[in-house]
């Protein structure tokens, strides 16, 4: 890291200088790693690829199995089709992801940004195209400060060729999320891409390129939040990437097989592998800091250098603050883990899923929604009786038709003199016209003002049974 610093002309025998605030960073070139936690961290790469790759390519009742299309309003997820009203699964779904955030941070720190936070995986899949085309870090330092060649010239450019794909497929699959992607590809190789899908699958593909191929560790460090805010859900029993000062101190090298302490060193050889591997460029070996997204990377590589020198593993492990300062064992490191606040978390995060899940299942069919018509709110028809008109929206939240029977109970002598059977398209929302009458008696009785009463939807066989309440008003 370098300051630039501009000098100044000043009078003679006076010194002095400034300080610009522009800081240039050095570029971060990783080591590749292999180990244990490398592997986790590529199974949840091909997960998560898989799964977003894929998702729009699966047919489901002769559509598109995930499709949020935001021109008919209705969002389709395999057999669950909802409608703008269902907003509140949005409200659950973001409630249960912010408890899931609490409950792992508080678990074990930033296992999301390590293993799958989006920004963390497509940094990987671009670092191994970097690896494929200029090799590991000492070949890409050197490829860098080497001058242009035809050699260098292929490498630079089949990188970022790939990377340009890689992105531009990204923003593609992204889009087909929202307009069914078979269309969508028909509509590429056509050259007839509307231009809100252009536009949208170009930004997302040069996002996914920048962040991935340039920004990488200045999106962790200085444009994600979470950085900034992880440490108000961590506190000391908090599982995180810990270095043992214990065991590596004083640092230094030995030759390989001999026990650092009868050379007066410990267990730390300093030889900065773990600073090279880490995706942010930090150095664990000084303490947690903000920057570290938790990929264990430097376990891994630790790992591996401890086996060589013939020294026990974990001199970088996942460890809390006072399990490392206290010495604490395997066993009373995770008692404390498992404390009342992560438990809380737990019992509440369990409780809302439950919540969510049960609502779902238990989900109506169908949907209604009574509206008064403001035009004419009662009127005298025919032998004296008094009329109500209402408009009735049926939304039908499932993939084949319903017919639907409507009745009014809840007022006597009220009846429904509209058509009572209603047939509703699939996923479809339907407004009909509905008028109520009451006889000249009940009206009387009933007095002037505006009087309780109810809608009754129901499916054919009972199959569901749906009320809505609304009232019938009596002119003075």
């Amino acid at each position: 890291m370098t300051r630039k610093i501009i000098p100044i002309a000043v009078a003679d025998g006076d010194t002095a200088a400034m300080v610009s605030l522009y800081q240039s960073e050095a570029k971060i070139q990783a080591r590749s790693v292999h180990g244990w936690f490398a592997g986790w961290r590529w199974a949840l790469v091909w997960f998560t690829q898989l799964l977003f790759y894929g998702l729009p390519w699966l047919a489901w009742n002769g559509r598109q199995a995930v499709l949020f299309d935001l021109v008919s309003r209705r969002f389709y997820i395999f057999g669950l089709v909802l409608h703008p009203q269902d907003v509140i699964y949005l409200a659950g779904l973001l409630i249960l992801s912010a408890y899931g955030l609490f409950l792992f941070t508080a678990v074990a720190g930033r296992l999301w940004c390590g293993f799958a936070c989006p920004q963390t995986v497509y940094t990987e899949i671009f670092m191994w195209v970097e690896h494929r085309f200029e090799g590991d870090r000492q070949a890409r330092i050197k490829l860098d400060a080497a001058p242009w060649s035809l050699n260098k010239l292929w490498r630079k450019g089949g990188k970022q060729t790939v990377w340009l794909a890689i992105g531009l497929w990204t923003g593609f699959t992204f889009v087909g999320f929202f307009t069914p992607i078979r269309t969508l590809a028909t509509e590429v190789m056509g050259f007839g891409l509307g231009p809100w899908e252009t536009f949208w699958s170009l930004f997302y593909g040069f996002a996914t390129y920048g962040n991935a191929g340039y920004m990488r560790e200045q999106v962790c460090k200085y444009m994600c939040p979470y950085a900034r805010f992880q440490s108000a859900m961590f506190d000391r029993d908090t599982l995180i990437i810990s270095y043992d000062p214990v065991r590596g101190e004083p640092r230094g090298s030995r030759p390989r097989g001999v026990d650092p302490a009868s050379v007066g060193k410990g267990d730390c050889i300093n030889c900065t592998l773990c600073v090279q591997v880490c995706p942010t460029g930090i150095d664990i070996r000084e303490g947690l800091q903000y920057e570290c997204i938790g990929c264990a990377a430097c376990i891994d590589v630790c790992d591996g250098v401890m086996d060589r020198m013939g020294s026990p593993r974990g001199l970088i492990r996942y460890a809390t603050q006072n399990a490392v300062q206290g010495g604490w064992s395997a066993a009373q490191m995770w008692r404390r883990v498992f404390r009342p606040r992560v438990l809380i978390y737990s019992a509440v995060l369990v409780l809302i899923a439950a919540a969510f899940v049960t609502s779902l299942a238990l989900r109506a069919p169908f949907k209604a929604d009574v509206v008064r018509d403001r035009g004419a709110l009662a009127r005298l028809v025919e032998d004296g009786r008094v009329e109500n008109v209402y408009r009735v929206q049926l939304m039908n939240a499932t993939e084949g038709p319903l017919r639907v029977h409507v009745e009014v109970e809840g007022l006597e002598g009220a009846v429904l003199t509209s058509h009572a059977d209603v047939e509703v398209p699939a996923t479809q929302a339907r407004w009909v016209a509905a008028s109520v009458q009451v006889p000249p008696q009940t009206a009387q009785q009933l007095g002037a003002g505006a009087h309780p009463m109810r809608f009754k939807f129901s499916l054919p066989e009972g199959a569901s049974v749906l009320t809505e309440k609304s009232t019938f008003v009596v002119p003075r």
